[in-house]
């Protein structure tokens, strides 16, 4: 049963946002490994997320591997390393992103871009500007149909970490489509 302003996901709209998320894990996975060398959590997030993209069914291993990432950060040496293991947790769990239109969802969506580029951020020694460059890009990986299921979402308000501004920028940006997509990869 939906309730008023709760919609349906179809298993290829949620493959979309979890290669959106799966894309920028990968990017800033590095950092991780680099600070907690020999830790597999977040690369085992990132793979289940490939899992799932490439056509696996959606099971309890995008879950457990999700939770284990986000455990990984909670013990992360630096910032950097922490919203890098965050960043593979919430790839893995955007498999399992909740149709209900509450704003709170649209983290699952474009967390895992507004921590990867506040990563590459703090890798460049805390240039916002790297940051925002970072940004573009992630406006530029938004597909269509990713942009069309964050539409379904209310937009964010606010949020006064640097993450959730940069998760805000990219929010209005991708509702008011203020920029062209790159090809998919």
């Amino acid at each position: 049963m939906t309730a008023p302003g709760d919609f349906d996901l179809t298993t290829d709209e949620l493959r979309e946002v979890a290669r959106y998320a799966v894309r920028h894990a990968e990017d800033v996975l590095p950092v991780y490994e680099r600070a907690v060398p020999g830790d597999p959590r977040p690369r085992a997030a990132v793979d289940a997320a490939w899992m799932f993209v490439r056509g696996a069914a959606r099971t309890r291993l995008q879950r457990v591997t999700s939770l284990d990432a986000h455990r990984a950060a909670r013990s992360a040496p630096t910032e950097a390393a922490r919203l890098a293991a965050r960043t593979a947790g919430d790839a893995a769990a955007a498999a399992y992103l909740h149709p209900i239109a509450k704003a709170t969802q649209v983290g699952h969506i474009l967390r895992a871009a507004a921590n990867a580029a506040r990563v590459a951020e703090l890798e460049a020694g805390g240039d916002e500007n790297v940051g925002d460059s970072q940004v573009d890009r992630s406006r530029r990986l938004a597909t269509p149909v990713l942009v069309d299921v964050l539409r379904r979402y209310p937009p964010l308000t606010g949020g006064g970490s640097r993450v959730a501004r940069l998760m805000s920028t990219l929010d209005h940006d991708l509702r008011q489509g203020t920029a062209e997509p790159e090809a998919a990869s």
